[in-house]
């Protein structure tokens, strides 16, 4: 198993010979058929045009997709980085043990690295990076 949501699934392509061998019965069990004004087949011109079409947008959609998990990596580290930083600040100036901020100031540290590696690309790794620096700062709160 591979890991894609469809990897478990088996391609519906075979055909069993009850199936195949019988004919429709009914018109309403027989495939739609072309009609016979219809073109069989396109241009070489009309495909290539279209091959080139589908090439390009889906460049451009993929650079799309790209760009906003880039975004939402950085973003989200940010948005992480700067509440561990208000945590670490609130609980300093507090009676809570020198434990406790300096786990929200590492947490912190480790979700603004994430934000570095979001904008750089690296949306995985800034995945992984936000969820450890955010565990850091359980820590923090457990020894609170």
């Amino acid at each position: 198993m591979s890991g894609r949501p469809d990897s478990d699934l088996t391609p519906d392509t075979q055909t069993s010979p009850d199936t195949a061998e019988r004919a429709p019965e009914t018109t309403e069990d027989a495939p739609e058929r072309a009609p016979e004004d219809a073109p069989e087949d396109l241009s070489e011109a009309d495909d290539q045009h279209d091959d080139e079409h589908d090439d390009e947008h889906d460049g451009d959609l993929l650079e799309e997709q790209a760009r906003r998990a880039r975004w939402a990596a950085a973003g989200t580290g940010i948005v992480l980085a700067l509440a561990g930083t208000a945590a670490a600040l609130l609980r300093v100036s507090g009676t809570a043990p020198a434990l406790v901020p300096f786990a929200y100031a590492c947490g912190a540290a480790v979700c603004a690295l994430a934000a570095v590696l979001g904008a750089r690309g690296r949306t995985r790794r800034a995945l992984w990076a936000a969820v450890a620096g955010v565990m850091i700062m359980a820590l923090g709160d457990q020894f609170d």
